[in-house]
């Protein structure tokens, strides 16, 4: 005879208990229900359930992420390789100047002080990148050393020319074709027809609008104050 039954050993009753099929009262809920109902069990699945999708994946999100992020770093570089033209310095323009600006594009492109508030217009209109273009080649056809021709010409190209640049200027097909071919042998003149295709861009786009802003027209009104005060 087994020990147990010979000492009156009595199994406990859960294990002599029938399965029971019956509906599960309120009070005593499965633990699934439970789990389901229960924010703090909601929120630590156990290591045996699935996760899903985004909590699996979790690593992959972070990685595409960080590769964005990555890319706005490399062009927020190429953003500063070429250092901006700081404003130029001039005398505070007089009220005949001004008004002289409004009479062509080309006096208001010659005056420094012009182009200095011209391009002031163009930073709000998020379009700078036209006249910081315009100024580098200028820049560019000052240089006679070799080196350096080649290596501004490289930072202008990378700067405005290349279509991963924030900086890119609107060109045409024909004239990037032209700037390509010539990018083995630079010249200080090579960007001479880029540099006109802005240039009219400026004058056609930008330049009506800038005498009508409130940039200009506080010009106006502070010169003519200036001179009657005088």
């Amino acid at each position: 005879m087994c020990f147990r039954k010979r000492n009156g050993y009595r199994p406990p009753d859960h294990f002599n208990a029938k399965i029971y099929t019956g509906p599960v009262p309120a009070d005593r809920e499965s633990p699934m229900t439970r789990s389901e109902t229960s924010p703090s069990r909601a929120q630590h699945p156990s290591p045996t359930q699935k996760p899903n999708t985004c909590c699996f994946c979790w690593c992959c999100c972070c990685s595409c992420s960080w590769s964005e992020d990555d890319k706005r770093g490399r062009r927020k570089a190429q953003d500063t390789k070429l250092e901006p033209f700081p404003c130029e310095p001039c005398p505070k323009p007089t009220i005949e100047e001004i008004k002289q600006w409004a009479q062509s594009f080309d006096k208001l492109m010659k005056n420094p002080a012009g182009r200095n508030k011209f391009r002031e217009f163009l930073r709000t209109e998020y379009s700078e990148e036209n006249m910081l273009f315009w100024l580098a080649c200028e820049d560019l056809k000052k240089e006679i050393n070799k080196s350096a021709i080649e290596e501004k010409t490289r930072l202008i190209y990378e700067d405005y020319i290349s279509i991963l640049s924030p900086k890119e200027v609107s060109l045409d097909s024909r004239v990037r074709e032209v700037i390509n071919r010539r990018m083995q042998d630079p010249t200080p003149h090579i960007f001479e027809d880029a540099q006109l295709q802005i240039y009219t861009l400026m004058h056609r786009d930008s330049y009506p609008r800038f005498l009508n802003s409130s940039v200009y027209r506080s010009l106006v009104q502070g010169g003519s104050r200036s001179s009657s005060e005088s």
